[in-house]
């Protein structure tokens, strides 16, 4: 009986032609997974074509409402976001995957894990990093650190060569990763940091300038950090992330163009669409401005940048990370709240914010006459600027 392997597959042109490239390696049987994160692909399509390619059994899981409310909600809470900008959409998705090759290895007695992921990208340690979290007896097979495949024209010419469908052509090279959070894309003209990126790839957002001339107004309602209405409708999780989605999208919302630094020591370009997410983020901050005390609100600002490296390095399942899970949950008691915004044409502007947790008053705030004694900030500006003034006196006696 023949050992097994666990393909992380996808029907994309990496995983595509690894099921024929193990078969013709190794001596073993080749189990596809497909697991389900909201990338839009026809599902029968993908089990036909892996079976057609040489795998004996292909699995596909559905786990969108884990991947929103275990992965997608926690990075909201948290603000989460790597160098001020990528919305962590391919990293909360892989300790995820990852999670579920291991299950279904376990279920199957597969004593390998196979993954697409290239020698110079980050998802190879995001895939092994967690399946060690649950296994670290699996050996994992990475066909991209041993192939003599050099890049993705030559893995269009071996897909060729063995008669496997594609999606992609010579012409429009660009990889893709798409879930329910967002699409990246990385390859082609984005190689050269001289060039414009192309408007032309975007399958999510319409471009800004191109985006509908009204005005769109969305009411987003959170329970303690999680979104629960849109539009004062309760909605579920995976609904309410292909909703804004498509508000997003249609009103340019959420494109991001970064030369990020990679894990592996490289500096990589990639367009990202993050329609909904964008539009999460922005109404989960402009809440907890209204209802985190300053000390807190800046500090968790810090928590969010360290949160945000370690998705992104693959330490997902981490001490340190269930840990910042911990104080993130804990300033969220009182994140409860609408916040209304208004879209255009690439836009969020602030609209609105009704929270019964606000921690502005109108009565102390106002410049109108209010509770507030003007009298006071006399000593406090004598107490808070006393160490200026000691020091200018010492430098005075030094003058002397």
């Amino acid at each position: 009986m023949k050992d097994k392997v666990v393909l992380a597959y996808s029907g994309g042109l990496d995983t595509s032609i690894i099921i024929p490239w193990l078969k013709e390696n190794y001596d073993l049987e080749v189990i596809a997974v497909c697991v389900n994160v909201g990338q839009e692909d026809d599902m029968e399509e993908v089990k036909a074509k892996a079976i057609r390619t040489g795998a004996s059994k292909i699995y596909v899981e559905d786990v969108k409402e884990e991947f929103v409310t275990d992965y997608i909600f926690k990075g909201i809470k948290a603000n989460a976001l790597y160098e001020d900008k990528y919305m962590l959409g391919t990293s909360f998705a892989r300790p995820l995957i990852a999670k579920k090759l291991v299950e279904i290895a376990h279920a199957e007695g597969a004593k390998y894990i196979c993954h697409g992921a290239t020698g110079k990208g980050n998802d190879q340690v995001r895939f092994e990093l967690g399946i060690a979290a649950f296994d670290p007896t699996i050996k994992v097979i990475a066909p991209w650190r041993i192939w003599d495949i050099q890049s993705r024209e030559d893995a269009i010419d071996y897909a060729k060569a063995k008669g496997v469908d594609i999606p992609v052509t010579k012409a429009k090279i660009y990889s893709r990763d798409q879930n329910l959070w967002h699409l990246s894309h990385e390859g082609g003209e984005l190689e050269k940091p001289q060039n414009e990126h192309n408007q032309e790839m975007y399958l999510m957002t319409t471009p800004p300038e191109k985006a509908k001339d009204e005005v769109t107004y969305v009411e987003v309602y959170f329970e303690q950090g999680i979104p629960k209405k849109l539009n004062g409708e309760d909605i579920a999780p995976v609904a309410l992330i292909e909703t804004l989605n498509k508000i997003g999208g249609e009103n340019g919302i959420g494109i991001i163009d970064i030369t990020e630094n990679r894990l592996v020591g490289m500096k990589s370009r990639g367009v990202y669409e993050t329609p909904g997410g964008t539009i999460l983020y922005e109404a989960h901050k402009e809440l907890e401005r209204l209802t985190l005390d300053k000390n807190t609100f800046h500090y968790k600002s810090l928590i969010a940048q360290k949160y945000g490296e370690l998705v992104y390095d693959g330490l997902w399942f981490t001490p340190l990370k269930e840990a910042l899970d911990a104080f993130v949950d804990s300033t969220q008691k009182n994140v409860t709240g609408s916040v209304r915004l208004k879209l255009y044409k690439g836009n969020i502007m602030v609209a609105g914010i009704d929270t019964p947790y606000a921690l502005y008053d109108e009565n102390i705030s106002s410049f109108g006459a209010s509770s507030y004694s003007h009298k006071d900030a006399e000593g406090f500006i004598n107490l808070f600027g006393l160490p200026l003034k000691i020091k200018a006196m010492m430098e005075k006696k030094k003058e002397v």
